[in-house]
């Protein structure tokens, strides 16, 4: 080694002395707290005006978010499921389900949005510095979690804006009604449908098996035949919608053993119509006792006296099987004087 290395290595020690007390500042302890930057103010902490002009750029996106949601609420009134528009560059799509998408993405991007452009810009942005503490809070941390809650929703400036506030508030207030209308999805709306069906005055009953008109000589005493109304086909795409509320199953019995008044003036030299869907779960009924007049669903052993208004005897169904009035028409044809009087199926009365 030589002589001129030696005085270097002599001189470490002391440029480390000087480092470490005054010249470069060499920490102790390599993961000290750096500290906080300096807060730099903002243009709305300084200028009221600018503040006002955030505040309004908040309010017309919470507007704005509210308008949406009014253009969700009516694009399920006015774009029918099956209209198909051309946007571009998407191509074909389906109205309801771009206005839909669209009006809802806007109104929750504009909350989204007016509540960061609010706190960017009008909340306090002062960086604070708390140290780890364990997850059981103390009382008095507890207490100082309220106060800078309390100190936080003052610095924002909810109380100050109202403008603000208000406009939360309806945006917030109306986002939820896009769910409720949601809901409509579910299904289309019952209204009145579950209480008609195809039968109305002068509907010919057509013979299931031979899809040809029925005549009063067709029906013989003590036999059992099935029926729908006239203009029902099984090609029709809501065939089965139709007939699971109309098909009807008429009975041949001597006058003299209808016990029931109303079922004696409904019928037609004994020929008496009634619905053929069980009145409790909806299954099809299709057993026939011709001494006893009664009939049994398959399903749960229900049985009814078509002797007597088709009455309940027996099982669990809870209600008679409603009656169609019956005539003939000047052509010698069994038809309908009307509409079922009660909806058909089970345990629709209670509901309806």
């Amino acid at each position: 080694m030589s002589s001129q290395e030696i005085p270097e290595e002599k001189h470490l020690p002391s440029e480390q002395g000087d480092a470490h007390h005054g010249g470069v500042a060499v920490a102790d302890d390599p993961f000290a707290d750096p500290g906080l930057p300096v807060h730099k103010p903002r243009i709305q902490d300084i200028d009221e005006r600018a503040a006002k002009r955030s505040e309004r750029t908040v309010a017309m996106l919470f507007i704005l978010s509210m308008l949406a949601t009014i253009g969700f609420i009516a694009s399920y009134v006015i774009f029918p499921v099956d209209k198909i528009v051309y946007i571009f560059p998407i191509g074909k799509v389906s109205a309801l389900n771009f206005s839909l998408g669209m009006t809802l993405g806007v109104a929750l991007f504009c909350i989204g949005a007016g509540a960061v452009h609010w706190a960017r810009t009008l909340m306090s942005d002062v960086e604070v510095a708390a140290e780890r503490h364990e997850i059981a809070a103390p009382p008095e941390v507890k207490a100082q979690v309220l106060q800078d809650f309390a100190d936080g929703a003052n610095e924002s400036g909810i109380a100050r804006r109202p403008l603000i506030r208000n406009t939360l508030l309806g945006a917030m207030a109306m986002v939820p009604l896009a769910g409720v209308m949601l809901l409509r999805d579910l299904g289309p709306l019952p209204e009145d449908k579950l209480r008609k069906t195809l039968w109305a005055k002068g509907k010919l009953l057509i013979n299931d098996n031979t899809n040809e008109p029925l005549r009063p000589e067709d029906v013989l005493v003590g036999s059992l035949t099935f029926a729908r109304p006239e203009g029902l086909e099984e090609e029709q795409h809501d065939f089965q919608v139709q007939i699971a509320k109309a098909a009807l199953m008429i009975v041949r019995i001597q006058p003299d053993d209808i016990k029931d008044k109303k079922e004696l003036e409904w019928s037609h030299d004994g020929i008496v119509a009634y619905s053929k869907i069980c009145t409790h779960v909806g299954c099809p009924i299709s057993l026939y006792e011709q001494q006893t007049h009664h009939v049994l669903c398959p399903c749960h052993q229900s049985t009814f006296d078509l002797s007597d208004g088709a009455r309940v005897i027996f099982g669990p169904a809870g209600h008679a099987l409603p009656q169609l009035r019956i005539g003939v028409n000047d052509e010698g044809f069994l038809e309908a004087l009307g509409d079922f009087e009660e909806p058909v199926g089970p345990a629709f009365w209670e509901r309806g």
